[in-house]
């Protein structure tokens, strides 16, 4: 496993790599996920094989450091992995990045574009989200207040989201759980989807295909962006439908 300094308190983001050719590929995880667990098969398929690959865990999340003074914004998580790329060695990555993941992948590639040559979104955050109580996820986590959270409701969203998820959202550090969480469901200023609009790099946005319609996807599609529907799978595609994720990644990585 590598590391990386990205915090002036000396705070490390860790990844594990595998070696190949460049461009890098960076796979970014989604909210209280490990990027190891998500995406190591993906990595390593006969499709995908062969790149110089970094998967990456964010700030409070799996191996990387846990810093109770960090803001945990997507600003500050993109700021964040930029500084790890630049301490990989990395310019130009293509970015795999899932759900909570893709909004800093987006982040990042607006605020640090020498570092992203390409993105593949994976269900990926594009708006700002409502707080629901009672419910599984971001909007979940962030309906309750921060001394909520860490005072009992952290336990009750473990029983909500499932052994699964759970099994890596436990290696997440609770105080950065329920922070990335409400600045997730806030978003940013402009959005993450009016962001990458913007962006001119070549994009591709993954979604299941029993989701339906993307929203906005006729706006995506005429900036550039190939909206992917993938079959047989829910939100962890990756996970899901190892194959249709591998074939539709691979295809969005050879876009022009």
């Amino acid at each position: 496993m590598r590391s990386a300094v990205v915090t002036p308190e000396e705070d490390r983001i860790r990844w594990v790599e595998l070696p190949g050719e460049e461009p890098a590929r960076v796979y970014v995880h989604g909210l209280g996920a490990t990027s190891p667990a998500y995406f190591a098969a993906s990595a390593t398929h006969p499709l995908l094989s062969g790149r110089r690959s970094l998967l990456v865990d964010l700030l409070g999340h799996g191996h990387s450091d846990r810093p109770e003074g960090f803001a945990y914004t997507l600003e500050a998580h993109a700021d964040a992995l930029a500084a790890a790329l630049v301490g990989a060695g990395v310019e130009g990555a293509e970015l795999i990045a899932h759900s909570m993941g893709g909004s800093v992948a987006i982040v990042l590639a607006d605020r640090h574009p020498q570092l992203v040559s390409r993105l593949v979104l994976v269900d990926a955050n594009l708006d700002p989200l409502p707080r629901v109580p009672g419910t599984a996820g971001s909007s979940g986590i962030a309906a309750y207040t921060e001394e909520e959270f860490l005072n009992g409701g952290w336990a009750e969203v473990r029983d909500r989201v499932g052994a699964h998820w759970w099994s890596t959202m436990r290696l997440a550090d609770r105080t950065a759980l329920h922070r990335t969480a409400v600045h997730l469901v806030a978003g940013t200023t402009p959005t993450m989807r009016e962001t990458l609009l913007e962006l001119k790099i070549p994009r591709s946005y993954l979604l299941p295909q029993a989701d339906g319609p993307l929203p906005g996807a006729e706006a995506l599609e005429a900036a550039g962006v190939a909206v992917v529907p993938v079959p047989d799978c829910g939100h962890n595609i990756m996970l899901d439908n190892p194959e249709g994720f591998a074939r539709a990644t691979a295809t969005a990585l050879t876009r022009g």
